[in-house]
Order: C-alpha cells, then structure tokens, then sequence
C-alpha cells in the first residue's frame, strides 16, 4: 500500500549499488516497464539476488507479479513520485552523473 511506503525505507534501498542498477534498469525499461528476475545478470549469488529483490520490493521501490512462471519486476513510479516527487528521477540521474564519472562504474 502507498501509504506504508517510508522515506527512510526507499533511500536504504536505493543505497545499494546493485539494487540501484536494478531500479535504473527497470526504469529504461520498455512499456510496460516491467523485467523478469532472470533478465538480471548480477555479480552475486541467486540468494544474494533474492535478498537485494527483496529490500526493493519491501522498501516499496517494486512491486512483483508472476506471469505464468516468471515473476516480473516493475518500479512503482506513480506510487514514489506522489510521495516523494521528484526523487527516483533525481537519484537516478545522479546515479548515470556518477558512473559517468567513474568511467562506466562497477557494480
């Protein structure tokens, strides 16, 4: 529910490097916007990987479904920019600024 979603909540998980590109990926995403699990290649375990989808999804940064037997990741943009406008396009942009800066920056 919107009204759960915390300030605190949403910058701990946007933190993180890896749930960053995540959110940046989903956010470049196509319409609808959405990504399954697997389209991430990230440098860590698959438990790992379930943990950081986790902090995302309970932050309130994401929400999953499941089509047939792929569960599809989508930002809750409408959800963050009435709470918090301008923030996600914000951080994201400073995000791109510094890996820019890094030369392309690890994940």
């Amino acid at each position: 529910m919107r009204d759960e979603i915390r300030l605190e909540g949403v910058l701990h998980a946007l933190s993180d490097p890896i749930r960053l590109s995540v959110v940046s990926d989903l956010a470049a995403a196509p319409a609808p916007g959405e990504l399954s699990c697997s389209h991430f290649d990230l440098p860590v375990t698959k438990s790992t990987t379930t943990h950081h989808f986790r902090v995302l999804r309970e932050s309130g940064v994401v929400q999953q479904t499941y089509r047939g037997t792929a569960k599809m990741n989508g930002l809750r943009r409408d959800d963050l920019e009435a709470l918090f406008p301008g923030l996600l396009d914000r951080i994201l942009e400073a995000a791109a600024l510094q890996e820019g800066r890094d030369g392309g920056g690890e994940r």
